[in-house]
């Protein structure tokens, strides 16, 4: 795997570790309207963590399993011909151990049924997890209790978590203010990031939180492929 060292770097983005340009914290969210690009993003949060051999279990409320996975492979695939990295196919498959993939119905996601599956994979040895990755829980009125008690879950076994908040398109909000959706929780949330569509750009945006460094870098996704970059 040449110009590349799994071991120790994680991503490499234009010369920059990753987490020097995408802010993070213990407890994130991703914020956009549909379509904009939340999952490829929060995809490649996964990625960089497997990269740095840290297990991520990515929870899909309302997708298939195959869906989720073929998000890591396109994605995986763009980043590999990004960074030149040789047999694209045997890297791919050896970080698949440091990934597991659970999926919820939209209705059937709750706390204590996830609590109850994740001891089921500890106490079997099949996975235990450093970074939770939850996307397309619905933020509406009620998930309030339940962001409360997977933050308490996330603490007390210190895993790194993350969310993808779906937005609409007439709701309004200013430059420094969260969604609706955030509104009554954002004091629960250590990072919040918007992706937000201007002409051909999407630009990512840090509403609350911030990571040495990054301030000063205006970070986009790329509208071809959807890869985080540092705009010049």
């Amino acid at each position: 795997m040449k110009n590349y060292d799994v071991s120790h770097n994680g991503l490499k983005l234009q010369g920059y570790d990753f987490e020097d340009i995408v802010p993070h914290g213990v407890f994130n969210a991703v914020f956009s309207r549909a379509g904009v690009g939340k999952t490829s993003f929060i995809v490649q949060i996964a990625l960089n963590a497997m990269l740095k051999q840290k297990n991520v279990l990515h929870i899909g409320v309302g997708d298939p399993v195959n869906k989720i996975s073929l998000w890591y492979k396109e994605i995986f695939c763009l980043l590999a011909e990004q960074n030149k990295i040789d047999n694209t196919d045997l890297f791919f498959e050896s970080l698949l151990k440091k990934r597991f993939i659970m999926t919820f119905n939209v209705d059937a996601f709750n706390v204590p049924r996830l609590k109850e599956r994740l001891t089921d994979l500890s106490e079997q040895n099949i996975f235990s997890p450093d970074m939770i990755i939850i996307d397309g829980l619905d933020f509406d009125s009620t998930v309030q209790e339940s962001i409360s008690d997977l933050k308490a879950f996330a603490e007390r076994d210190s895993l790194n978590a993350w969310f993808t908040v779906r937005t609409h398109r007439h709701e309004d909000y200013g430059n420094s203010d969260l969604p609706v959706q955030l509104s009554n929780i954002q004091h629960l949330f250590d990072i919040v990031l918007q992706l937000r569509p201007d002409g051909k750009k999407i630009h990512m945006l840090t509403l609350k939180g911030e990571s040495a460094g990054v301030k000063d870098r205006k970070i986009i996704l790329d509208p071809s492929s959807m890869l985080i970059k540092v705009a010049t």
